[in-house]
Order: structure tokens, then sequence, then C-alpha cells
């Protein structure tokens, strides 16, 4: 049973510290291609004269891709299997990420960034279906807690030291700036083919398309989408937030605080991940306290307000982690890129769409209480799904 598995076992021999290191690295790059845009945006903006739509299209347009890009990414696991995959999408990404800044104007920036995209939702399915290839099955629930505390650390670091250290390092140019950050990637992706550890078999015409008959396809995929939507959704409309509570004064600090917990998250779920990854009730536990945060930060005030929201950051920065981690653990090694694909196809389309919904609602009623009111009904509504995942192995599926 997985969650007896994941409870009792001890973590991983001093061995495989070369294999989480290079979890860990492709983690962080799962993140900071995307968050760096957010503080370079306005150096971007006035020298190509963007518009605020254009503007916020920097972050959300590879969010979006997050969701298109996850087929692609599947369709090449099952190809070419999943670290040639993470390899080639980690290439992919940095010539997207480093091409915005040298691009001369604004279509060719928008399709490096989409070009950046997709590179990164091919990175997604990757990660998961590289562990049962590069880890022993009691170290899955610890590998998945290593990649995602570089992706959740990769936040807080793309958007924290980019304009205070390395773009004044840089002359204070965004377009060095962007270079620096994706270069480095090309030493982790040459460095993913120095582990000789892999447990699995090439195997021949694997499946690719999501298994929507699976029903941990789109339940998981949805609630993928609950954690989504509330993170991004809040931190998106935080400065709508607070304005309207009349604080917008505290707006950096409220900003630093809510994305510095994701940091914790992943720190806790580090010491945890052996003992709550593949356990139904703590994934439910952490659902709902993640809507009572969303609703605090919605109905209280002051400095109330601020930590509801913050709670509400730190409980999905680990029910992300926990539902990332469970299809190692609950189908064959030849099944996890399919299955991880296709959860992050639905959970990003929703993680997309929810909260640009409720931007029109609040448009629409003038009231940015509108946009999070909407991101919580919908958490509302899919929070019953985490009370009855089916989180065993399925014992029929024949291993790769």
């Amino acid at each position: 049973m997985a969650e007896h598995q994941a409870a009792t076992t001890p973590p991983p021999p001093a061995k495989l510290l070369p294999v989480a290191v290079l979890l860990w690295l492709a983690g962080v790059y799962l993140r900071i291609p995307v968050l760096v845009a957010p503080p370079l945006a306005p150096f971007i903006s006035d020298e190509l004269a963007l518009t605020q739509a254009l503007t916020g299209a920097l972050t959300t347009l590879p969010i979006l891709m997050l969701a298109i890009g996850s087929m692609p990414g599947s369709l090449a696991i099952a190809r070419i299997g999943p670290r040639n995959t993470l390899a080639l999408a980690m290439v992919i990404m940095v010539i997207g990420s480093a091409g915005r800044g040298l691009m001369p104007d604004t279509l060719t920036l928008m399709l490096a960034s989409a070009v950046m995209g997709i590179g990164v939702s091919m990175m997604q399915p990757s990660l998961p279906a590289l562990l049962p290839r590069w880890l022993e099955p009691h170290h899955l629930a610890l590998g998945s807690a290593i990649y995602m505390n570089g992706m959740l650390m990769g936040e807080f670091i793309g958007a924290g030291i980019t304009l205070p250290v390395l773009m004044p390092l840089l002359d204070n140019s965004w377009r060095a700036t962007l270079v620096a950050w994706s270069l480095p990637a090309l030493l982790v992706a040459a460095a993913l083919f120095l582990p000789k550890r892999d447990r699995a078999k090439p195997v021949r015409k694997v499946a690719w398309l999501p298994d929507w008959h699976n029903p941990l396809t789109l339940r998981i995929g949805l609630l993928l989408g609950l954690s989504g939507s509330l993170f991004f959704g809040l931190n998106a409309y935080m400065g709508n937030l607070l304005q309207h509570q009349g604080q917008f004064d505290k707006l950096p600090d409220a900003l630093f605080w809510y994305n510095l917990a994701q940091v914790f998250a992943s720190l806790i779920m580090l010491k945890m991940a052996r003992y709550w990854v593949g356990r139904r009730g703590v994934i439910a536990t952490l659902a709902s306290i993640s809507l009572l945060g969303a609703i605090g930060a919605v109905m209280l005030t002051g400095w109330w307000s601020i930590v509801s929201a913050t709670l509400m950051s730190l409980v999905a920065g680990m029910l992300l982690i926990l539902l990332v981690a469970i299809p190692p653990l609950v189908v064959s090694a030849a099944e996890t890129g399919r299955l991880s694909a296709g959860t992050f196809l639905v959970g990003y389309t929703v993680a997309f769409c929810v909260p640009m919904l409720g931007g029109v609602v609040a448009d629409w009623t003038g009231d940015a209480r509108h946009a999070l009111m909407l991101m919580i009904t919908y958490g509302l509504l899919v929070l019953p799904l985490a009370f009855t995942l089916n989180l065993e192995r399925k014992k029929d599926q024949p291993e790769s």
C-alpha cells in the first residue's frame, strides 16, 4: 500500500546525493524562467512600449503554455524516454528564455516567451517520469519533494534576487539578465547524462495521450487547478485586494511573505514527504485549509488578511507537492509521464482560466474580491474530489 510504504521508508543513502542535486537543479528551472519576467517587466515595457495586457502576457503566456505543452512532453517521453526529454526540454527552454533578451520587437518577444513556456511544460512530466528510473520505489516520495523544493525555491530566487543582485551586476540590462539566468540550464541538461542508474527497460509504442478512463487524470488535475488558481490568482489580485481594504502600502511586505511561504512549504515537505505522500486524508485536509486561508484573505482586514493569504500560499504549496508526487506511486514507470502530463494539462488550464474569468467578473462588478470569490467557489466545488482519491497502486500494470 502506497501510504504504508511512504510512511515507513528511511531517507536515501548518501550515494544518491548527485541524483538529488540534479533533480533539485532541474526543479529550479521549472520556475525561474517564468518568474524572472515580473521584476523585469517594467524595463521591458519601457523599451518596447508594451501595453498593460502585453506586459501581463510576459507572465501569463508561459503559464498557458504550461498546459498546452504537456502533451508534446508526454509524446517525447514515450518516444525517447524521460531523461532525453528533460534534456531536450531544457535546451528548448534556454533557446526561448535567452532569446527573449535578444528579440527586437514585441511579436518576436512573445514568440520567444511561448517557446520558453513549451520547454518548461515539457520538463514538468519528464521529472516524475524520471523518478522510477533513477530511484528505488521507497525513495519516490522524497525524490518528488526534492525537485518540487527546487521549483518553489526557483519561484523565490527568480523573483527575489533579479533586481537587487543580478541586474546591477549586468549594467542594469534586462536583456543581459535574461540571458544570464537562462544559460546555466545548459550545464544542468548536460549533467543529466552523468547518472548511470536507469531501472526501467525501454519499451515500444508506449501510450502518451491522457488516459481519460483513469479517474485520477481528471481528479488530480482539477485539484491541481484548485492549488494553482488560488496561488496565481491571489498573487495577481493582491494589490487590488489590499487597495480595496485601504492598506495598499502593505503590498511589498504582503507579496514578500506570500511568496516566501512557498519556500517554507517545500522545506516542510522535504521533511514530511515520506509520511504524507500518498495519504488521501492529508491531501483533503490541506485542500480544505487552503480554501479557508483564501476565504480569510477576502473576509478579514488588516494584517489578519495578509496572514490568512500567507497561510493559503504555504498550504497550497504543500498540496501542490503532494499532488504532483502521486503518479509515480500509483502507476507503472511507463505510465507515469502520461498520467503526469494529463494532470498538468487539466491543472494549468484551470489555473489560467479561472483567475482570468475572475478578472472579467471583477471588471464587470468593479470589486476585486469577486475575482477571488470565483476562485474560492471553484475550489469548494472540486474539494470533494480530495476525499475520494483512490491512491492504491495498480497491480495489473506491467513495469517497464
